[in-house]
């Protein structure tokens, strides 16, 4: 059977899964995986696509690494897609820019601000980018099971790490006029953080008629400092992870 091209997968070796989970660093995917269940099994690795086949309740889900941002997101999901997966959860790391979301919390995304440019190829910009209710409702039910401080609310989804979230601890220290004060703004209109990924994934998902969530745990506070705390990583990945298998349990019931 033919593998697609990117994510060298067949339908054969995702054996019906109709969940694909969707973190950005290959070496989340493993971890991951065998939280959700020690038997996971290791698929593929092409590129930035590392996958692997876990399972709950004798349902089989996939994790597969997406890399960082937009187009490569969107090559991901077009190809899961081909295969028959429906169900997309994105998740990840992230920087809050709210001051009252304290480091490692969990931030549920259900729309997004639109900063990107992979997902202008799928729907104009007028076309909202807005979460499953289904899957967003049940990563909250997760974030509650295991305890944890969760946020709830919109993201903005940057194509770029540096000038797109208006950081100056950059090579040129200079942000464009068009980036310029746009922390300060999407502070005012209660954005929660900024991330790379979801403006892509929801309005392709939407447009395609296929189902996408996402939650991300916060390892930067804005309004503190510009760099991630890698010293919270490990924390804030499992914080997340955990919350995302009992999610998962929710939804497969």
């Amino acid at each position: 059977m033919e593998k697609k091209y990117h994510i060298q997968l067949d339908k054969d070796q995702i054996k019906n899964a109709q969940y694909a989970l969707l973190p950005g660093d290959p070496a989340r995917v493993q971890k991951c995986a065998e939280a959700i269940n020690p038997n996971a099994v290791k698929l593929a690795c092409n590129r930035e696509y590392t996958s692997y086949l876990t399972s709950i309740n004798d349902t089989n889900i996939l994790v597969c690494s997406t890399g960082i941002g937009g187009p490569s997101t969107a090559i991901c999901v077009e190809e899961l897609a081909q295969l028959g997966i429906k169900n997309f959860i994105r998740f990840g790391t992230t920087g809050a820019i709210q001051p009252y979301i304290s480091i490692p919390s969990l931030i549920i995304t259900t729309g997004t601000v639109r900063l990107d440019g992979a997902s202008k190829h799928y729907a104009p910009i007028e076309y909202p980018a807005v979460a499953d209710f289904e899957i967003a409702n049940a990563l909250i039910y997760g974030a509650k099971k295991t305890n944890e401080e969760y946020h709830v609310g919109i993201s903005a989804a940057s194509d770029t790490f540096y000038p797109g979230q208006e950081r100056y601890d950059t090579y040129s220290e200079y942000v464009i006029k068009d980036f310029q004060g746009t922390m300060k703004e999407w502070q005012k209109l209660n954005v929660l953080n900024y991330e790379m990924e979801s403006a892509t994934l929801f309005t392709m998902a939407s447009a395609l008629g296929l189902k996408a969530g996402m939650i991300s745990s916060t390892i930067a506070s804005r309004v503190k400092a510009e760099k991630p705390d890698d010293s919270i990583l490990h924390l804030a990945e499992m914080k997340m992870i955990l919350a995302l298998k009992e999610a998962l349990i929710y939804l497969i019931g």
